[in-house]
């Protein structure tokens, strides 16, 4: 890691810092004793004293007193931040009721201290974020940084130690392999862990950069020291921080000055220290092989409580289901899928469920349209890029995930609202074997029910079982901000953008960081565990906007957003001192919970110059407290203000080694992005409609000489015509997989298929089994054709002789309003009333409690109702034009058995009751509509009906109820 050099501009910090110091500390009480003097009285005062006229030399004296109490709080808090600085161990005690005076003892520490300490130095890791603000709680340094399962708890020395020897004996042969220890022990060398230089921890990424000249070999460092007792009795896992005092032993290349040879050869060192490295050595795996003879497993004196490497087999449950085991089953059988979304399932979740909802959108628009050919009724099927995306998503989204992550959260938030607890701030979600692990910046007492305390107090845990226990709360979202930056040892990590103290940057090439820029900017305008924010997006990105019209907003450079951030920072500010909230968490929770509270996210893509980057650290300091978060693009890797910097590879890995990361990074590539933008586009309810009617996607002869070899009913019971029943477990499978290739008769990828079938993942031989027996199950048509094959594309279609009633209710319905019956009113009457008499009730009514949940990525569910409705209106509109007020009747009260919440049936059905003369009917009809309606009330052009068809309703329905 490259650290920056001290500039003109730190010495300038540091010298006017010193000035203020010198000002505030000894400047006012000197002003104070020379100008005011002392302004107590000098002997005790008589009750008199109390009775005297306060006159301006009293109020004086009163605020001098004042004036020494703050004197006297600024001072201590200077004493504190001094000491912890120069101590380097742990961080600072807050200081009673001194919140903004210690923050700026702090700072001004900092800045005298920076001429000694690079800036590099200040950037701390996400355990120790937490310092810039939350003066309610006594903040602390959080033992670990990383994966959850991986975090180190501190140990009985004695007992520890015992434990180690005994575990480290299985490990001994392994390592010795690897290279992992020396073989003498006089060429082993040791390095102990020095304490902070200001207020900077050192890491074995750093340690290995300076004694081993590459960072990346931290690993190794890790190896020979894992699991092993350190003189304070705590042990170094993967992802913890390592401590002054720590000793490790390093690899025989390495080279440095503070190394330390073994102790009869190290005269420099303390014989405390000399004892300590000793002891340290018998642990080695060098030392482990007599021990490997008996030691065992078994703890010694009871044990030590560890916490392991979690399992990383996930278990049946987990809600990265599809990414470690169908991806990872299937991938042989990918046929060209973009990976990049196969294995991001928060991502793949959200983007599928905002693509539905803007088809409904789109759908339920297209409704108020003319009765009859209307274009919308059938979305546009994808092609190409987009069909494959389009199939991604189905494959690689874990709704159940989000609708966990989304609960638990919200859950968690009421459960410290009816403790009047404040949300503690949280850094970042590890969502681990099914767990999900909150971060926090610093302990915040014992967690709400069902939640546990973690590996340690900084961390809240919540098991998948009790997630599942959590209803639906009517509370704000608590943490709007989490995005999925990757994986790491199995487990996803979501950052809090909004509550990191400071600016998170990215470095790497241009079109990597592009990859996430794009992936983080998709997730937050489409997830489902967060209300209302804003997406500010800057140097890239427009083309994303159609994803959420409402949420992403586009500037075009870097001057407009600190001009409007400016403002924005000032309105919050304002308005947090206004409610009497410390921060945007305190103003989430409660009576007090506004749109207000909503974050506002912003991804600048381009490299800022250096007086932008200045602007957005000043603007950055404090805007984790207002709810702002930034992350920035940048080549070089220094950015002022950074409090995390993040570098993008090539090979798709995430770093940041100050913190011990390494991830698999989630990437949304420019390829996948254009194609996931297009099915928004074509989505979009306000793209242009003119043109013809949409046809239905497969239309069916619908003659007599057309009689279908296979005929399914899917609205309604499912019911199967032309094909026997299936024995063996295997049939509940086959009618679901048969229901789904007819609900997409341009095809179905396999992986989509298997996905849909079996959401927790499946192998391969599994799956060709299933449709193996799919196909001798339809078996062939008589000129010798499978009625299921594979296209070119490799997905699954089904032969135009396999039918369902779905598709001759569409081609009914085309026919009569597109087709023959434009021109003949006999053929349309008859073809509409064919079309309602398929009609049995919603689509696939009795289907198996737990099975065809694909059906809640589908729009079939919005077509039926309003399919129905159209052609109920339709037959409707074909009676009344003779006067059949009654066939009209009876047509549209058949259509509202299956479409109840349609408006346009209700209204027609009003008119055509108004036909018949009779007003005691339209009375009745008028008052279970307002029955219906509930506390809501009618709608407004269901009033406006009434007042013009029954002018006394009101009146009527008053007194007949």
């Amino acid at each position: 890691m490259r650290l920056r050099r001290r500039s003109f501009g730190d010495c300038v910090k540091a010298f006017f810092a010193f000035v203020a110091l010198a000002v505030l500390l000894v400047g006012v009480p000197g002003a104070l004793a020379t100008q005011i003097g002392w302004p107590l009285p000098n002997g005790v005062p008589s009750f008199d004293w109390l009775q005297q006229e306060i006159t301006v030399h009293t109020f004086l004296n009163i605020l001098t007193v004042i004036v020494w109490l703050a004197w006297a709080q600024f001072t201590a808090c200077v004493l504190v931040e001094m000491k912890a600085a120069l101590s380097g161990v742990g961080v600072p005690g807050r200081v009673p009721g001194a919140g903004p005076s210690q923050l700026l003892a702090r700072q001004l520490v900092a800045a005298l201290l920076l001429v000694g300490a690079t800036a590099a130095s200040f950037a701390p890791g996400l355990s120790q974020l937490g310092n810039s603000y939350d003066a309610n709680q006594k903040p602390t340094v959080a033992a670990a940084q990383a994966t959850p399962g991986l975090f180190a708890q501190q140990q009985d020395q004695a007992a520890g130690a015992a434990a180690v020897l005994a575990e480290q004996a299985s490990h001994a042969a392994a390592h010795a392999d690897a290279g992992g220890s020396t073989a003498k022990q006089g060429d082993t060398k040791y390095y102990r862990i020095q304490p902070p230089e200001g207020r900077h921890h050192d890491s074995l990424w750093e340690i290995a950069q300076r004694h081993l000249g590459d960072g990346r070999r931290y690993k190794e460092i890790f190896e020979l020291n894992k699991d092993r007792v350190q003189p304070d009795g705590s042990k170094l896992s993967e992802a913890s921080l390592i401590r002054p005092g720590w000793i490790m032993e390093m690899p025989g290349d390495a080279r440095g000055g503070d190394l330390v040879e073994m102790p009869d050869e190290a005269p420099n060192v303390s014989p405390d220290v000399q004892q300590q490295i000793s002891d340290y050595a018998q642990t080695g795996d060098h030392a482990q092989g007599a021990g490997a003879q008996g030691g065992g497993h078994e703890h010694a004196g009871g044990g030590a409580t560890q916490v392991s490497v979690p399992d990383q087999q996930r278990p049946a449950h987990d809600t990265g289901h599809q990414q470690a085991t169908a991806v990872g089953a299937e991938s042989d059988s990918s046929f060209g899928l973009p990976e990049a979304l196969l294995t991001a399932p928060l991502l793949a979740a959200g983007l599928l469920g905002a693509l539905g909802r803007r088809r409904r959108q789109a759908l339920w628009q297209s409704a108020f349209g003319a009765v009859g050919g209307r274009r919308g009724m059938e979305p546009p099927t994808p092609t190409g890029d987009a069909q494959d995306v389009q199939d991604a998503l189905l494959v690689g989204a874990d709704p159940e995930g989000v609708r966990l992550l989304d609960r638990s959260l919200r859950g968690l938030a009421a459960s410290l609202a009816e403790e009047s607890r404040a949300l503690p701030v949280v850094y970042a979600a590890w969502l681990s074997n099914g767990d999900l692990h909150l971060q926090l910046a610093q302990p915040a007492g014992k967690p709400p029910a069902p939640w546990q305390q973690g590996q340690d107090q900084t961390f809240w845990m919540l098991s998948r079982t009790d997630a599942e226990r959590y209803e639906d709360v009517d509370t704000a979202a608590p943490y709007p901000g989490l995005v999925s930056l990757g994986t790491m040892d199995d487990s996803r990590l979501l950052l809090n953008l909004e509550a990191v103290p400071g600016i998170v940057s990215l470095s790497g090439r241009e079109a990597d960081r592009a990859a996430v820029f794009a992936s983080v900017a998709a997730e937050l305008a489409t997830n489902g565990w967060s209300d209302r924010m804003t997406i500010t997006l800057v140097g890239f990105g427009e083309d994303l906007t159609p994803l959420a019209p409402n949420r992403i907003r586009h500037l075009e450079d870097i001057e407009a957003l600190v001009e409007t951030m400016e403002a924005e920072t000032r309105q919050r500010r304002g308005a947090l001192g206004a409610a009497g909230h410390d921060s945007v968490l305190t103003g989430r929770t409660g009576p007090a919970q506004h749109t207000r509270w909503a974050p506002h996210l912003v991804l600048l893509a381009a490299q800022p110059s250096a007086e932008d980057a200045v602007k957005l650290a000043e603007l950055a300091a404090d805007a984790s407290r207002l709810g702002i978060g930034y992350l920035v693009g940048t080549e070089t890797g220094d950015l002022p203000g950074a409090a995390w910097e993040m570098e993008i590879t090539g090979q798709g890995k995430l770093l940041a080694p100050l913190l011990g990361l390494e991830l698999d990074a989630q990437l949304l590539p420019a390829a996948q992005q254009r194609a996931v933008v297009e099915l928004f586009v074509e989505a979009d309810p306000e793209r242009d409609t003119d043109g013809p009617a949409t046809a239905p996607p497969f239309l069916v002869d619908i003659s007599e000489q057309g009689r279908p070899a296979v005929y399914a009913r899917l609205v309604g019971p499912y019911e199967i015509i032309g094909l026997d029943d299936p024995d063996g477990e295997r049939s509940a499978l086959l009618h679901e997989a048969l229901a789904l290739l007819l609900l997409h008769r341009e095809g179905v990828h396999p992986r989509v298929l298997s996905s849909a079938l079996w959401p927790r993942g499946v192998t391969d031989d599994v799956r060709n089994a299933l449709l193996d027996r799919l196909r001798d199950w339809l078996g062939t048509d008589p000129d010798g054709t499978p009625r299921l094959a594979t296209d070119a594309s490799g997905r699954l279609t089904l032969a135009k002789t396999v039918v369902s009633d779905l598709d001759v209710l569409r081609s009914l319905y085309h026919e009569a309003t597109q087709g023959k019956g434009v021109d003949s009113r006999a053929v349309r009457g008859r073809l509409l009333t064919d079309a309602l008499v398929l009609v049995r009730g919603p689509l696939l009514a009795d289907r198996p409690e737990g099975r065809y949940r694909w059906l809640t990525h589908e729009i079939v569910d919005a077509q039926l109702p309003l399919l129905v409705a159209d052609t109920g209106l339709a037959l409707c509109e074909f009676h009344m034009e003779k006067n059949r007020a009654e066939k009209a009747i009876e047509a549209l009260n058949a259509a509202l058995r299956t479409a109840p919440a349609d408006e346009r049936l209700w209204h027609e059905l009003l008119r055509a009751t108004h036909a018949t003369g009779d007003t005691d009917r339209l009375t009745v009809l008028a008052t279970d509509l307002i029955g219906r309606s509930g506390a809501r009330g009618l709608p407004p052009r269901t009033e406006a009906l009434l007042d013009e068809l029954l002018p006394a309703w009101r009146d009527a329905i008053a007194a007949a109820g």
